[in-house]
């Protein structure tokens, strides 16, 4: 079998392989484009993470540099004691910086490097980013997750912990992009919305919530969106009463959460991302026509009666 010589195999490392590094999105994209680049070039290669971000894969403190011939920094800062670290450890390397940052074009953490193709650099034109032209990603859903810690009326009924713990759990476990929303209303808190417009705005562009209230159900619907629901109230209460009420059927108990909930989960999430939508809007549509009663014009009704006012 042929041995691909020490002298030419490259170790690929960057901010995201540090122990306290951060493996921001823009950092693993520009290694994606860097590793693209190194295999269409037939170049061998291998990838120190960060323990904290991948703890099974190749990190910096197990490495044997004299298996490499080559050092390749991706992305981010030239500064700090760290990346000189990386100078001294890998001395016998030809050491290249790509898609980095320069600050201080004299520092130690630049100097050590036998070339610095930079994407800014004092003095020098700046060029795109390496994360721009990494490989096009895979589409994910983008789900919505809205849950309750309160509701302490319920007393001895709630399980609101319990379900949050179980389906933030489940929920880590999925290929999406989760977005963490809140029906509270603030006109000081940028984080949140200001207005019910603001929230559907977003609601509204999702794929998908995952949900815990009445309102991040019923709202979801309104938007057209499909809400996977679950009722943290053992029994069921207003959130099993409204999803009865909207003819909505993505609901899960907190007794079957508890008992087999990733089944049953599973089971509404794949329902919701593909005939979901379409039921969701079929209910939004009648919310919007003012179909089914909502006590409204009941309301209207008693406010007329003798002794009303």
């Amino acid at each position: 079998m042929h041995q691909e010589p020490h002298a030419s195999r490259i170790l690929l490392t960057g901010w995201f392989a540090f122990p306290d590094g951060e493996a921001t999105a823009g950092d693993v994209l520009a290694l994606r484009r860097v590793e693209d680049v190194l295999r269409r070039a037939g170049l061998g290669y291998d990838v120190a993470w960060s323990p904290g971000f991948r703890p099974d894969a190749l990190h910096l403190a197990d490495v044997a540099p004299e298996r490499y011939g080559r050092l390749v920094f991706v992305c981010g800062p030239l500064h700090g004691p760290q990346i000189e670290e990386l100078h001294r450890r890998f001395a016998h390397c030809l050491r290249i910086a790509v898609g980095t940052s320069v600050i201080d074009p004299h520092g130690p953490a630049v100097t050590g490097f036998h070339r610095v193709l930079a994407r800014d650099a004092p003095a020098a034109e700046p060029v795109r980013d390496l994360a721009a032209a990494a490989p096009a990603l895979p589409a994910r859903p983008v789900v919505g997750v809205v849950l309750t810690h309160g509701q302490h009326e319920y007393g001895t009924a709630r399980r609101h912990d319990a379900v949050a713990r179980r389906l933030t759990g489940w929920l880590h476990g999925k290929d999406c992009a989760r977005l963490e929303l809140e029906t509270r209303l603030d006109t000081r808190d940028w984080r949140l919305c200001a207005t019910p417009a603001q929230l559907e705005a977003v609601l509204e562009r999702l794929d998908l919530v995952v949900t815990d209230r009445l309102h991040g159900m019923v709202l979801a619907l309104r938007a057209g969106t499909p809400a996977l629901a679950v009722d943290p109230v053992e029994g069921g209460a207003k959130v099993t009463a409204q999803a009865r009420a909207c003819g909505w059927p993505a609901l899960v108990p907190a007794e079957l959460l508890a008992e087999d909930g990733a089944a049953e989960l599973d089971r509404w999430w794949h329902w919701c991302l593909a005939a979901g939508r379409d039921a969701a809007r079929r209910v939004g549509r009648g919310f919007a026509a003012g179909a089914g009663g909502d006590g409204s014009e009941e309301l209207v009704a008693a406010l007329g009666q003798p002794g009303a006012g």
